[in-house]
């Protein structure tokens, strides 16, 4: 178990909405090592004491149902660096900053956290490069990794060369992986469960793979205009979903035969040609309207995507995404797999829909939901008792997901990781699709805040029957 975690990008909002709530959560439940030293890095010149009330704001605010007392205690052992990716020697002096980490004799590993924009990874992976990590330590990326499938393999060649080529020592986070529905995903198809007979294309015409959020931009500009909705959460997140679902079982689900698993199933994944993006994928982008819901958000009018502050209209990011895909194995040939994912959207559906070619089989309710006389649906992010959305902007699933990303990260696990193939692989997927995009290949349609977002795509790969 590593005893050292190292925090870079600690004052965002990465660190305040979902790790540092993560860490008291984990407190409160007895389930944070014993004695773990954190130290948080970031460009402001504080002190450990001005870090320390910044953190107890954003604990006030996301981590509200964590004891007052768990809280100050896990705020009293936070320590604070000033960090600066272009001046290595300041990461390595943060990476040194727990007690007894300036004595040479003291070399117990450290995990190191990325919460940082996708654009700073090259300069602060080549700082830790220099910084002399000890042996064991763990280096988390967050998603993005890369914008596209060159910078992807750039980024893998770096992190392998800072990690010495251990992959074990990378690890790239995929928080959705650690959400207890995703994972339960696995279980529901296993032998003798009652979906596992019919867990094919003979009876399944359709998967459908959703998250449909009725947020907004909430502020996050800065990030999502140079993202995209593909790139938040399509290349990344909702391609492991496909994955989980669609993969061959492994006899053994260990960490390793599911990561080859899931890699070939990647690879059967058949890439659309440039005649196929225009009929077979979808982009948008919400005008002004009044958010759906409930909770803080319902109601709520904002302006359209492009009038949010900070959004650069000419960088033409959508909100919306929908693509159509196809599989190249025994399993799943002739049936459609369909990602779709919105913002702004009338109402939020998080989960994955199964249209049978016949009435949907009899199941287990807490597998799966019977929606029409051909269709189930199997929830991932259902709402927990007195969660509000937009007053508590992490979702259920996501609120979870980051102690286990974090549990991991430390217990030396990688379930919820990525491996390096598997996030070039996805990115050699969603590649053709963005490039067509930036041509201009695909129109960018338009939908109200608040409202069911565009037509679905035409059933352009043939009847679901």
């Amino acid at each position: 178990m590593i005893g050292r975690l190292l925090l870079l990008g600690a004052t965002g909002d990465l660190a305040g909405r979902f790790l540092l709530p993560a860490l008291a959560r984990l407190s409160a439940d007895g389930r944070m090592p014993d004695g773990l030293q954190v130290v948080g890095g970031a460009l402001q010149d504080w002190d450990d004491r001005t870090f320390q009330s910044h953190v107890a704001t954003r604990l006030r605010e996301h981590a509200g149902d964590v004891p007052t007392a768990v809280r100050d205690a896990l705020v009293g052992r936070l320590r604070y660096r000033a960090v600066d990716p272009g001046a290595a020697g300041t990461v390595a002096a943060a990476a040194r900053a727990f007690d007894g980490g300036s004595d040479a004799a003291d070399r117990a590993a450290v995990a190191v956290y990325l919460a940082l924009p996708p654009a700073l990874f090259p300069a602060m992976l080549g700082a830790l490069g220099d910084a002399d990590l000890p042996a064991g330590s763990r280096i988390a990326v967050e998603k993005p990794f890369g914008t596209d499938l060159a910078s992807a393999v750039a980024l893998n060649d770096l992190l392998t060369r800072v990690t010495g080529g251990i992959e074990k020592a990378a690890f790239r986070v995929d928080h959705f992986l650690g959400m207890p529905r995703v994972q339960a995903l696995l279980d529901l198809r296993a032998p003798g469960r009652s979906l596992a007979p019919v867990w094919d294309s003979a009876s399944i015409a359709e998967v459908d793979v959703l998250w449909e959020e009725t947020l907004g931009l909430e502020g996050r500009a800065d990030f999502y205009d140079r993202t995209g909705a593909v790139r938040d959460v399509m290349q990344n997140h909702m391609l492991q979903v496909l994955t989980l679902v669609a993969m061959e079982l492994p006899a053994r689900q260990t960490e390793g035969d599911l990561h080859a698993a899931k890699l070939e199933l990647l690879r059967s994944v058949r890439v659309l040609s440039a005649a196929e993006v225009p009929v077979r994928t979808r982009r948008a982008r919400y005008t002004a309207g009044t958010l759906g819901g409930t909770g803080a958000t319902g109601g709520r009018t904002v302006p359209g995507y492009t009038d949010e502050d900070g959004v650069d209209p000419a960088r033409g990011t959508e909100t919306y995404a929908e693509v159509l895909l196809e599989l190249d194995t025994p399993r799943w040939t002739g049936t459609r797999f369909v990602l779709r994912t919105g913002k702004a959207l009338g109402t939020p559906r998080k989960g994955v829909a199964l249209h049978f070619r016949t009435a949907a089989p009899a199941c287990d309710p807490s597998d799966a939901e019977r929606v029409a006389a051909d269709q189930l649906w199997i929830e991932l992010d259902a709402p927990e008792e007195g969660w509000q959305p937009g007053v508590q902007v992490a979702s259920p699933g996501e609120r979870t997901a980051y102690g286990q990303v974090l549990t991991d990260l430390l217990s030396g696990g990688g379930r919820v990781s990525v491996s390096g193939e598997e996030a070039e692989q996805a990115w050699r997927i969603v590649d053709p699709v963005l490039q067509a995009w930036a041509q201009d290949a695909v129109p960018m349609l338009e939908y109200p805040a608040g409202a069911a977002g565009p037509p679905p795509l035409e059933e352009t790969a043939g009847s679901r029957r």
